[in-house]
């Protein structure tokens, strides 16, 4: 079995810690190589930990062996170790949401399985959220351990692009280390690629003044390979033109739609008044104009802006916010779902 090829790190527990209950949220795709390491590092940051806490793995539908490891290694540690098993893929959004759903803890952690974010960052996070009143410590990989060409440059452009676009100013949207207040994270719901949109997620329902980031550890990855491709950018220039419109128009959808639609239709319109005053005072052919049709399409354009792009997306919230669905499916629980299943000061 791999052990941990992090260095030995001591625990470090800030002292007087609030009293809580901590959840720790790791989706995992192909990661049977990490799942050990990960449990065994986790364990060594929060074995000391004052506060009860459990750990929540979310099998995302692995091709390999991780759904096994996860099983033996949650065997072997107990039943603070919780498994969620995906029946698919879904992605890593809705891996994290399944995650979200599953945690019982008030402060719950998100983080990676591929060893690259480290636990040991976990406590002095926590404490800050506790002590500064905040809703989401964010952590920020100053000294990120990836390429230059395909993960940090894109990364880079993507933060400050989506920061100036949402107005919550982070300097590291894509780690996926994040400690939340659990009332705060859970009214809200995650689709699609926002994973990395979540500080901006959060701001609809909360300040930003409650929304901070801390320096965190992170690590090159030695097992398995990544996840994440150069594609991935065009993904999120799509959800982020959709974060946009529900922060900005959430409660007035009609002007963010309507504007678009009724700009494309005075175009139209004015086209097509241009070619009407052709066709009356000169008496010129209007019929075969290239001109003309795109006049039509353009005042039937804005109309579709204005009707069917607004009741769309309603439509799709009111889809996922009634409750009745989820962007995910999950196995059933188990028995061991019924235990008590929290990790206290003293166990092993």
């Amino acid at each position: 079995m791999n052990k941990s090829p992090l260095p030995p790190a001591e625990p470090q527990i800030p002292a007087d810690m609030p009293e809580h209950t901590l959840s720790v949220v790791v989706p995992m795709y192909n990661e049977a190589e990490n799942v050990e390491p990960l449990l065994e590092r986790i364990h060594l940051a929060l074995g000391p930990y004052p506060c009860p806490w459990e750990v929540v793995l979310v099998d995302d539908g692995s091709s390999d062996a991780t759904p096994a490891e996860l099983a033996r290694c949650a065997a072997k540690y107990g039943p603070h170790v919780r498994i969620v098993e995906l029946m698919r893929n879904f992605k890593q959004t809705a891996a994290m949401q399944a995650g979200l759903d599953a945690a019982r803890g008030s402060v719950i952690v998100t983080m990676d399985g591929d060893l690259q974010n480290d636990p040991i960052d976990i406590p002095r996070m926590v404490k800050r959220l506790l002590s500064e009143d905040l809703d989401l410590v964010a952590g920020w990989r100053k000294d990120r351990q990836d390429g230059l060409l395909l993960r940090k440059i894109p990364s880079r452009i993507a933060n400050r692009l989506i920061a100036r676009m949402t107005g919550v100013h982070l300097k590291d949207y894509g780690c996926s280390l994040k400690v939340f207040r659990a009332s705060a994270i859970k009214s809200v719901r995650l689709y699609g690629e926002m994973h990395r949109f979540i500080p901006a997620w959060l701001a609809t329902v909360t300040t930003p003044r409650r929304i901070a980031q801390e320096v965190v550890t992170h690590h090159a990855r030695v097992f398995g390979q990544s996840k994440y491709g150069i594609s991935r950018t065009f993904r999120v220039v799509l959800d982020l033109v959709f974060v946009y419109f529900f922060m900005r128009y959430r409660t007035r959808p009609g002007h963010f739609f309507g504007g678009i639609g009724i700009g494309l239709g005075a175009l139209g319109t004015l086209i097509l008044s241009y070619l009407l005053a052709l066709k009356l005072f000169l008496g010129e052919d209007i019929g075969t104009r290239p001109l003309l049709f795109g006049g039509f399409f353009l005042v039937i354009a804005g109309v579709q802006m204005v009707t069917s792009g607004v009741l769309a997306e309603l439509l799709a919230r009111v889809y996922y916010e009634s409750g009745s669905s989820r962007a995910y499916l999950a196995r059933p629980r188990t028995a061991l779902d019924d235990v008590d299943g929290w990790h206290r000061k003293g166990d092993r």
